[in-house]
């Protein structure tokens, strides 16, 4: 079964910077589309970021500028840079492979890694 293992998480100022990573095993990682999704309380998971095996990447609007992802294919990561942080992106944050509608391909997620942007 596919393991996502996310980290990187805290609690951090507005304008400030965090980079998340998460590590996956049990899938091709090199021939799958990752994406970054987020959930804040009382919301449905959604998507801020994807990257494909061309290092093709698409953001929700709401994170453009701001978020950066990256993959590396020799260690099964993925990363989310986030700068410029707002009180708006607390949320938990995981990682799942993508399909080109953006939705989640696998049922099981990882444990997430908590985002709380607060003064």
């Amino acid at each position: 079964q596919v393991q996502f293992v996310e980290s990187g998480g805290g609690l951090v100022q507005p304008g400030g910077s965090l980079r998340l990573s998460c590590a996956v095993s049990r899938i091709l990682f090199s021939r799958t589309k990752m994406g970054w999704y987020r959930q804040a309380p009382g919301k449905q998971r959604e998507l801020d970021a994807a990257i494909a095996t061309s290092d093709y990447t698409n953001y929700a609007d709401s994170v453009k500028g701001r978020f950066t992802i990256s993959r590396d294919n020799a260690k099964n990561t993925v990363f989310l840079q986030m700068n410029s942080l707002k009180p708006e992106d607390t949320a938990v944050y995981y990682c799942n492979a993508a399909g080109n509608d953006g939705l989640a391909l696998f049922r099981s997620w990882g444990q997430g890694t908590q985002v709380t942007v607060s003064s």
